[in-house]
């Protein structure tokens, strides 16, 4: 019962606003209330509209109506509840990504809408009549069903919807476990180390590994009370696992992983793990661990670089603007595709901050192909994470107009100074050039369909397009064309980023085998159940028979695994898009990484089907041949130092 009079301030005020991403409704948190009826309303009607519809196209249309009426709101949702500055508005961002999540589980188990799906799949002629997109996309609905169960019987399916609906809760309450500080009484830590640490009161705050210390008391401190067990973490992180297991067996898989890794390149966790085992073989026998424990391996790495080839990040800042950065972004996506980037004005309202930009994508002759909105900047409560939303998917309106795409590239960078503008680390300039080939592949991802509009297609395939940007980001002749000392205007010399790129070789692959040993972890975490033994152990078994150094005592590394929601399963995905991107590089770039007819051929084969293409075959159109295990294995040791079997001899 509120203040009418008060009520209606704020009416004014939001009616004031534009709205968040240009959406009439999101100019205040009230709004989402608003835009998740009204998609729930659009829905309905698109369900009876379905199912009373002939079998035809137009059934396959209806189907992507659906899914995007509900995806303008979750996805965008999904974007606002963890990124924007006001609790308010993540709060209701979160009731309405819950709300839509729980009718998306509703839908896929809706019989009578199945049935009108599985009418168009069982007529020969309509289906033989169809383009091979259109009809993936009816395939992958009903994929949709199966995996959810619409099989079962009624009890069965209710059952099937609450258990997502349950993992959809674990997920979000693990995911914020995973960030979540842990304290201690400060008189347990040495006076000399503890300016280090946040300060509460007569407590301690560790929010971070800090794994770029010097110190190494200030590492293994960090380490061993970061990583110390929460038992409300675990219990949650058990019956995630548990829960995905029993949805997995309920309709019908032997485990989640079987049924995660349905229509990925992978195919199932055999192929995987004949995958992984190789790739293990080919590595395993030279790397040496001396006197290090896990604390110590990405500080020392670092040092080995940095001696090694004298790589101080403060040598390489300067030449590293975030100006120049997106200049060279622009001309060599102008150079490759014909597109250019261009900064447009943002209405009140419409960001969320005052410092993220909106860019407009535009292709030489095809015109606005969609907008990027540029969340760079470090701000309180801001995740420190970088990351890729898609907020709306592309799609052919039934007007016949086309539906831009947009998304939002968020990074951790820090401001510009008074001195100097925003400077990136080298691993900032490459992690910006990674998002941005993700938002390439959302934008060049032109489908009729938004159910599988540019980075909606199979976990291993999505990642191609950004790690393959990371192999322009380490190229001279790319860097070239764009660092500049922010002072001096002088060209960053040819042989600080020779040795810049040969530095990343060293430790390679110990760092590769820390991503085996995550792949691992994942694929026996989501393997059968139930689990012969804890998380914990777990972790240690495979951690000491995998990656090769000790597991601390009371430390559970998994409580902070946070791919484990986004990537359940399919963690390995990094490992084999590295090799896809890797085979693409050289094969068809690193003779000339500004070739046009390259550029259009990567564009024709692989950016522009989004998910509406099966993901072996766009990578056999790119690569003209189809690729053998061996050669995905081949991909990933060529990139590692020759001489990576001396790893560490003299910690």
């Amino acid at each position: 019962a509120g203040n009418k009079e008060g009520d209606s301030d704020v009416f004014l005020f939001c009616s004031a606003l534009q709205g968040l991403f240009d959406v009439p409704e999101l100019s205040c948190p009230e709004g989402f209330q608003e835009a998740q009826d009204k998609a729930l309303q659009e829905s309905e009607q698109l369900v009876q509209k379905a199912c009373s519809t002939p079998p035809g196209p137009e059934i396959v249309m209806i189907f992507d109506q659906l899914s995007d009426a509900l995806c303008r709101v979750a996805d965008l949702a999904d974007f606002v509840k963890i990124a924007h500055p006001d609790f308010a508005f993540r709060e209701a961002a979160e009731e309405a990504c819950r709300n839509i999540g729980t009718m998306v589980e509703k839908l896929n188990t809706d019989v009578e809408l199945c049935q009108s799906l599985r009418r168009l799949l069982a007529d020969e002629v309509v289906m033989n009549s169809l383009d091979p997109e259109t009809r993936r996309v009816a395939e992958l609905f009903m994929f949709d069903f199966e995996i959810s169960g619409i099989h079962l019987d009624e009890e069965k399916r209710k059952k099937a919807v609450n258990l997502n609906v349950r993992i959809l809760d674990l997920c979000n309450e693990f995911l914020t476990g995973t960030h979540l500080p842990n304290k201690i009484d400060k008189r347990v830590l040495p006076e000399h180390i503890r300016s280090n640490f946040t300060t509460e009161g007569n407590y301690l705050e560790v929010a971070g590994l800090h794994a770029d210390c010097p110190n190494d008391l200030v590492r293994e401190a960090a380490y061993k009370i970061f990583l110390y067990p929460n038992a409300e973490q675990l219990s949650c992180l058990e019956e995630l696992l548990a829960s995905r297991n029993s949805l997995a067996q309920l309709v019908g898989y032997d485990t989640f992983a079987h049924r995660a890794l349905q229509g990925t390149m992978a195919k199932n966790p055999g192929i995987r793990h004949v995958w992984g085992s190789k790739l293990r073989k080919r590595m395993s026998s030279g790397i040496l661990f001396q006197k290090l424990m896990p604390w110590d391996h990405p500080y020392y790495s670092g040092v080995l670089r940095a001696e090694r080839y004298n790589i101080d990040p403060g040598l390489y800042c300067p030449f590293f603007s975030l100006g120049a950065c997106m200049e060279g972004l622009n001309s060599l996506f102008s150079q490759l595709l014909g597109i250019s980037l261009y900064a447009e004005q943002t209405q009140r309202g419409e960001v969320w901050s005052e410092d993220v930009r909106k860019l407009a994508v535009v292709h030489e002759n095809e015109g606005l192909l969609g907008y990027i909105y540029c969340d760079f900047f470090q701000r309180p409560d801001k995740p420190h994470q970088d990351c890729h939303f898609t907020v709306r998917g592309g799609r052919l309106k039934e007007n016949g107009e086309y539906q831009l795409p947009v998304v939002v590239l968020m990074l951790s960078l820090p401001h510009s100074t008074r001195n100097a503008p925003t400077l990136l680390s080298p691993g900032m300039m490459e992690n910006l050039f990674h998002e941005m080939g993700h938002a390439m592949h959302s934008m060049l991802g032109r489908t009729r369909y938004q159910h599988v509009t540019g980075t909606r297609c199979p976990t291993d395939f999505a990642e191609v397009p950004s790690i393959l940007m990371e192999y322009f980001a380490n190229d001279y002749r790319v860097v070239n064309q764009f660092a500049r000392h922010y002072k001096t205007g002088q060209p960053l010399p040819k042989n600080m980023v020779s040795r810049l790129c040969e530095s990343k070789k060293v430790c390679a692959a110990a760092d590769m085998q820390l991503q085996v040993f995550y792949a691992a972890l994942d694929q026996i975490y989501h393997g059968k159940h139930p689990l012969q033994k804890s998380t914990t152990e777990i972790l240690k078994e495979t951690q000491e028979k995998v990656y090769g150094l000790p597991h601390v005592p009371n430390t559970a590394w998994q409580l902070r695994f946070s791919h484990l929601v986004g990537y359940g399963a399919k963690y390995y995905s990094y490992l084999m898009s590295r090799a896809v991107a890797s085979m693409v590089w050289k094969q068809c770039f690193a003779h000339n990484p500004f070739d046009r007819a390259m550029g259009e051929r990567y564009r024709r084969e692989m950016l522009a089907h989004g998910g509406g293409k099966e993901p072996i075959l766009m990578v056999q159109g790119m690569l003209q041949k189809s690729p053998s295990v061996e050669d995905f294995v081949d991909a990933l040791v060529s990139d590692l130092d020759q001489d990576f079997e001396t790893f560490i001899t003299d910690s």
